[in-house]
């Protein structure tokens, strides 16, 4: 766990494409975006504690998308902390186990050590423990300290935060660092036009940190890096 700004708290894991999680305190209470690939949540329980908190003061769990390496914990830890599950409406029959998410090409689009996520998603495996949503989020919404933004292109319902006061940005797998710097695992993306717009508007905000949902926050430069992105994306780059 690697505090990035006073009360935001990156969860990492090697599993799932090094994925992330991020805990944030705000009021007394803890929300929780995205829950990491183990099934016992037992990564995100451990950082609850070594905060000095009770699982019983996470009040939220939002999902960015319904993707396994971002639900993998959800259920344990809903159980366990009572807290309220929110997603995008067009990702909620997926995090209730109702719909599969959508499948990607299994063709290697980017580093080849991303071709197992594909199959794994062409698959359908391995599966998450399905939880249901208990309130859907979007564009504008209120989320705790966050501004929500729907930033679809990576899915339909891909959502995007934003603390205004830290200037922190949550992108979900809009971008990624691992296993290089990167506007999200090409093969993943499902609408490029989309996902240039979602990247273009996020850009916009000029945060001073990108959380990501594969790989390290971006702390340097984040702002510059998220405008390359972006462009990277338009029509005459592509």
């Amino acid at each position: 766990m690697t505090e990035l700004a006073p009360g935001i708290h990156s969860l990492g894991s090697g599993k799932g494409g090094h994925v992330r999680a991020f805990l944030l305190e705000d009021g007394g209470e803890l929300t929780l975006v995205d829950t990491l690939f183990d099934g016992d949540a037992g990564a995100v329980l451990r950082a609850i504690d070594r905060l000095g908190r009770r699982v019983t003061d996470l009040k939220r769990i939002v999902i960015t998308h319904g993707h396994r390496s971002h639900l993998g914990g959800l259920a344990a830890l809903a159980r366990a902390s009572g807290a309220t599950v929110h997603a995008h409406e067009w990702e909620a029959d997926i995090v209730g186990g109702e719909r599969h998410a959508q499948p990607v090409t299994i063709l290697p689009r980017q580093k080849l050590r991303l071709w197992p996520f594909q199959i794994g998603l062409w698959l359908n495996r391995p599966k998450h423990v399905p939880h249901p949503v208990d309130a859907t989020l979007a564009d504008g919404d209120a989320f705790g300290p966050l501004q929500v933004i729907h930033a679809p292109g990576h899915s339909p319902g891909h959502l995007a935060f934003y603390w205004p006061a830290r200037r922190f940005l949550i992108a979900g797998d809009a971008v990624a660092t691992w296993p290089e710097l990167c506007a999200g695992w090409h093969a993943f993306n499902l609408n490029r036009v989309q996902h240039a717009a979602s990247l273009t508007e996020m850009a916009k905000l000029e945060p001073q940190i990108v959380g990501v949902g594969h790989g390290d926050p971006i702390t340097e430069r984040a702002s510059d890096r998220l405008h390359e992105l972006a462009h990277s994306l338009q029509p005459e780059h592509l």
